[in-house]
């Protein structure tokens, strides 16, 4: 077991798009810690190499009673829950006019309705010292080309990660947020051939910073944005 956020030993993380790249790097390094994992997911695991204790899939999380009913679920066989990795999400690139409403509509839900049905349902089963860790992105800073409905959708994650922290605030309960740059993934270097690919974030470089926001190490730390990668 790694010594780094060992308090992490024994307690219940669960993943939101847990079987996705970065979900599957926080589930590596929260194993590595002694952790139990739980992982929610839209999807079937493809094979039983997720390393999870337990995967609830085929859910909706912008739906609360989906939401809901994967953390009973969750909660009924594994306990009560101590983090939350807010990784649920998608991105899509629309130019305003070619994407039309829908294009927003659909990121909203993906990003922020997905993370406040699996926020309040996480709430249920999660008790003082608790954390939520959620995911927005470096690009709300200043929008792109047809980047207007992803980073208006990861800008609200933004303002709900400081809503909820103060509201949490009597709970004891923290929230904070991690906005990467661009991630490693198989996908992003098919998108993007021509780019450096050697200065993008590692997926398990996240997973230890969210681990962190997780764990007592953080315990300073409420309604903060840590922006991660070059």
């Amino acid at each position: 077991m790694s010594r780094q956020h060992s308090d992490l030993h024994g307690k219940l993380i669960v993943v939101t798009g847990g079987l996705g790249i970065l979900g599957h790097a926080i589930t590596q390094a929260a194993n590595n810690m002694g952790a139990v994992v739980a992982l929610i997911d839209r999807v079937e695991p493809r094979n039983a190499d997720h390393g999870a204790t337990l995967v609830v899939s085929g859910i909706d999380l912008a739906d609360a009673e989906s939401a809901k009913d994967a953390f009973r679920q969750i909660a009924e066989k594994l306990g009560p829950v101590h983090a939350l990795m807010n990784v649920a999400g998608a991105f899509d690139w629309n130019t305003v006019i070619d994407g039309g409403v829908d294009a927003w509509t659909n990121m909203y839900r993906a990003n922020v309705l997905s993370a406040v049905g699996a926020s309040i349902a996480a709430l249920d089963h999660m008790g003082s010292g608790g954390a939520i860790v959620n995911v927005a992105a470096a690009a709300t800073t200043r929008a792109a080309a047809g980047m207007g409905a992803y980073t208006a959708a990861k800008s609200g994650v933004l303002r709900l990660t400081e809503s909820l922290a103060d509201e949490l605030k009597a709970r004891g309960i923290r929230v904070n947020c991690v906005s990467p740059t661009v991630l490693d993934t198989p996908r992003n270097r098919a998108d993007m051939p021509d780019a450096d690919a050697g200065k993008w974030l590692q997926p398990a470089d996240l997973a230890q910073t969210m681990l962190f926001l997780a764990s007592a190490q953080s315990k300073a730390l409420t309604g903060a944005n840590l922006l991660a990668g070059q």
